[in-house]
């Protein structure tokens, strides 16, 4: 055990975390996700006993956003036509307010099958159990600066 690093991050999510730089993407995907598929040419670590806010708060803990970028965080549209509400959303935002100072105006959002085709391009998925719909969110690395 490490002191400070938040006991959700396991010590493979820690080396990739710690792999990936500046630019590279990771998508944290809900149970719907299909990691597998979206990941051939990924790294996909399964974490389906948890969900994507905890795992979210405890990640950017310890990962920089892309300062460089307007939206280093995005989420998967809602489909038109898709009567779903998306309230996880908001947790989102309030835990990324907690390390970015951009907060919600750091979130952008991509059409599902754009997100599904940028999902194919990043270093790492994470696929976890949660069972909010539209729950995908991709985060951007930035630089540590201290």
């Amino acid at each position: 055990m490490l002191k400070g690093i938040p006991k959700i991050l396991s010590p493979e999510l820690l080396m990739v975390l710690a792999e990936m730089g500046h630019s590279d993407r990771l998508v944290i995907s809900d149970g719907n996700f299909p990691a597998e598929s979206m990941g051939k040419d990924a790294i996909v670590i399964r974490c389906d006993g948890h969900g994507v806010p905890e795992l979210l708060d405890a990640i950017l803990q310890v990962f920089p956003l892309d300062t460089y970028v307007e939206h280093p965080v995005n989420l998967m549209e809602v489909m038109p036509g898709d009567d779903v509400e998306t309230p996880i959303w908001d947790t989102y935002k309030e835990i990324i307010a907690k390390y970015d100072e951009r907060g919600a105006a750091a979130v952008g959002n991509i059409e599902r099958f754009a997100f599904y085709e940028e999902a194919k391009k990043v270093y790492a998925i994470i696929a976890t159990g949660e069972s909010a719909l539209y729950a995908n969110i991709m985060l951007q690395k930035g630089v540590v600066t201290d």
